[in-house]
């Protein structure tokens, strides 16, 4: 089976930019750290999509989202065919906000 394309929401690229641009005022080594991690995570989702758990929350459930928790961070994507869209990124602390 071919690899799953990756693909990042609009959203979800703001939010990397976003957490980027944070980490980076501080330590701009720690940010570019940050980055290398979400980038090595991910791209495994082209081989194992399926390797991300399901979310508690029946409604995100429902519509077929998985999660990678990577550091403080979750990744929130979904599979459509033969593509992973990542479709947020953002602390876990803000996680129950968005429920």
């Amino acid at each position: 089976m071919p690899p799953f394309e990756i693909r990042y929401l609009l959203t979800a690229e703001k939010d990397l930019e976003g957490i980027f641009d944070y980490i980076l005022k501080d330590n701009a080594a720690a940010a570019s750290d940050l980055l290398e991690k979400f980038d090595h995570t991910i791209a495994h989702l082209s081989n194992q999509p399926y390797m991300g758990v399901v979310p508690n929350d029946n409604r995100l459930r429902r519509m077929g989202y998985r999660m990678l928790v990577i550091g403080n961070y979750l990744v929130f994507y979904v599979v459509k065919g033969q593509t992973v869209q990542i479709r947020r990124v953002i602390h876990g602390a803000r996680y129950s906000f968005l429920l």
